[in-house]
């Protein structure tokens, strides 16, 4: 692909969106974000963000109508708050469907989208190939359903509307901008302050990807899209991993005192997780290089730099 050509991030000051913004810009990109929120990470990228909102037609409009590709990353991505606040799934389907208008009306005919692993839901199977498709019976959660909403949405636009697509389904995507409740931050916080630390389901296993992983695979698919345009992708380490021993990895990393306590598994959440890899490894040529003790003694090294 021309790096001329012109890309827009949605929830570009997100922890993928930052890292991703970063990366396209050092290899020569022309490149564009929105998002709601300022960069926090990176303030050099506010003057390159559109601010605004996906849920509002009037910042949708502050899109310019020259975009090549969008990556559409902006998503309510905590899956237990969808839980407690099932409107943040409806939220999700109503950003997608108003993306999709937009590449539709502006014939932009190129789009990347996030999708999770929370689609393939809780089955009882431990590895999970891209063509184990959604099934509605086992779907787990409002943030799953609304990840399914959008895969659908995307084939429809495709289908019906001559648009190219390629849907990655990330799994736990960790290693810095990110200092939400998700489980790396959430972990090193309680262990930097001797805290005790929660596990919700015992032998809950689930495919951890390094950020630097994560970026490598979606800059393949743009630099190939052409090539491997309306697939879908499961793009992690291809490793699972026990909440519980991630947990210990973390206190030993930060040097803590904190113990580890366990909770029955949440509502809505996956139990057991590992992506086969193959197809990305395949088409894509994507090659995970950070195995969890690698990616965690990084992040760790991260956030003592900026916070601890």
């Amino acid at each position: 692909m021309n790096k001329k050509l012109k890309i827009l991030i949605t929830g570009s000051s997100g922890t993928i969106g930052t890292a991703l913004f970063m990366f396209l810009l050092d290899k020569g990109y022309n490149v564009i974000g929105i998002d709601k929120k300022e960069n926090v990470w990176e303030k050099k990228l506010n003057k390159l963000t559109i601010r605004g909102d996906l849920l509002k037609n009037k910042d949708i409009e502050k899109i310019p109508k020259n975009i090549d590709l969008i990556i559409h990353l902006a998503a309510n991505a905590r899956v237990y708050d969808l839980v407690v606040n099932p409107r943040l799934a409806f939220e999700n389907m109503e950003m997608i469907y108003n993306i999709l208008e937009v590449v539709r009306k502006n014939k932009i005919c190129k789009i990347i989208f996030s999708s999770s692993r929370e689609v393939y839901g809780n089955n009882g199977a431990m590895v999970y190939k891209e063509n184990d498709n959604e099934n509605i019976d086992s779907c787990a959660s409002p943030y799953a359903a609304s990840k399914m909403a959008g895969e659908a949405l995307i084939a429809s636009y495709g289908n019906s509307y001559d648009i190219d697509y390629i849907i990655f389904r990330f799994s736990n995507v960790y290693g810095k901008y990110d200092k939400s409740d998700r489980l790396f931050p959430l972990f090193i916080s309680k262990a930097n302050q001797n805290k005790n630390i929660f596990i919700y389901g015992e032998e809950k296993m689930l495919d951890f990807t390094y950020i630097d992983d994560c970026i490598s695979g979606i800059y393949l698919a743009i630099k190939k899209f052409s090539k491997i345009k309306n697939n879908t992708f499961n793009l992690s380490s291809g490793q699972s991993h026990r909440l519980l021993d991630v947990a210990k990895l973390i206190i030993r990393e930060m040097k803590s005192n904190s113990h580890v306590l366990l909770k029955n598994n949440r509502a809505g959440e996956v139990l057991q997780y590992m992506a086969d890899i193959s197809k990305a490894k395949k088409l894509l040529g994507y090659n995970p290089k950070y195995n969890i003790k690698k990616g965690a003694k990084l992040t760790v090294k991260w956030y003592k730099k900026i916070f601890y």
